[in-house]
């Protein structure tokens, strides 16, 4: 039987290592309203000791935006918690999830599963230091601590400790034997657990996470769970955003960019302002190559940006002039765009 939702339902973009920061947040902001976007992964020792305001600087159209913090001291992150607060983040997440070595080597991340009490500790101690949500991002176990009983006990402590939203992502972790990568795909989906967990405990929210590409997959997971978290599609994808607000929320879309020509003029004045304060265009044109994912012209697009990007001094004329190999259906306003006819070459040196 379907359970009855207590929540108004969540769509958000994964926390990605070295994809979500502020300015793909800020990008991704433009085609949708409704989404709740992530930081990447901020290990609490970085914020505490490092240049903190640089780390959880972002641009106030990014809300609803969350930090996820990486850590495993309850003192420590709950001293981030409340840096996460001061400086404007609707919610902190913490990483339960990551299994990559150098997290498990910090003693943070899936390992943590193994350790329910400390989480439960760490819980407690970040929900006391905020006023704002404090959740969780686990999996559904690791290696061979794996069974439903024992994800039951974890959520069941962690719900005792104050947690009110947890994201799942649907599959158990190797911590050694496999890859980051194949750990996204490797070990096989178990979504019935995660709707199991939410029968278990009504009361409270859940995310699952894993294997979603599309939002029709993303509507059939609302019959079971209150939010679904999408996350490398969503990157390599980002136009699958713009279905978001009115299929998934029922609401009005107007202000979401008609094309994708539009979704690159509506973020230039963003860049430019970035770009004035010293930002280099790579930073910002590297979350913007698979707009044009499926599209007529797109591999040139990725390759121009590609190569050009990254040069010394690159401005807004690199996206004026990558515009040119993508077939525009629609006006543009962007000055001195000239379409391209097919005939120039495109540079082979770049990553796409």
């Amino acid at each position: 039987m379907t359970p009855i939702r207590l929540f108004e339902q969540v769509f958000s973009v994964a926390p990605m290592l070295d994809m979500t920061d502020r300015h793909c947040r800020a990008f991704l902001r433009l085609l949708s309203r409704r989404t709740r976007l992530y930081s990447e992964m901020m290990v609490t020792g970085s914020l505490i000791h490092g240049d903190r305001d640089r780390f959880l600087q972002f641009d106030s159209t990014e809300h609803p935006v969350a930090i996820q913090l990486g850590g495993s001291d309850p003192a420590q992150l709950a001293l981030c918690a409340g840096y996460a607060e001061e400086h404007g983040y609707d919610e902190v997440n913490l990483n339960v999830g990551c299994p990559s070595d150098r997290v498990k080597n910090g003693s943070f991340g899936a390992c943590l599963m193994a350790k329910p009490d400390l989480v439960a500790e760490c819980v407690s101690e970040m929900i006391s230091a905020t006023n704002i949500p404090v959740t969780v991002k686990t999996r559904i176990g690791i290696d061979n601590l794996d069974s439903y009983e024992a994800l039951h006990h974890f959520i069941r402590l962690n719900i005792e400790a104050g947690c009110e939203h947890f994201i799942i992502h649907a599959r158990k972790a190797w911590l050694s034997g496999l890859s980051p990568k194949e750990n996204r795909t490797v070990p096989p989906l178990h979504y019935d657990r995660v709707y199991q967990l939410k029968r278990d405990f009504p009361e409270v929210k859940f995310t699952i996470n894993g294997g979603i590409t599309s939002l029709q997959q993303a509507e059939e997971q609302y019959r079971h769970v209150d939010g679904v978290m999408v996350g490398r599609q969503a990157y390599h994808d980002p136009w699958m955003l713009t279905g978001i607000d009115q299929q998934l929320f029922g609401e009005d879309d107007s202000d979401i960019p008609a094309t994708r020509l539009n979704a690159v003029e509506r973020f230039l004045p963003y860049i430019e302002k970035q770009l004035s304060d010293g930002v280099f265009l790579r930073h910002m044109t590297r979350h913007m190559l698979q707009l044009f994912h499926g599209q007529s012209g797109a591999k040139g697009w990725r390759r121009y940006l590609s190569e050009h990007g990254p040069r010394k001094g690159a401005g807004i004329e690199v996206i004026e002039q990558a515009l040119r190999f993508v077939e525009q259906d629609e006006p543009t306003m962007i000055p001195n765009l000239v379409p391209f006819n097919g005939s120039e070459a495109v540079g082979e040196s770049a990553p796409i």
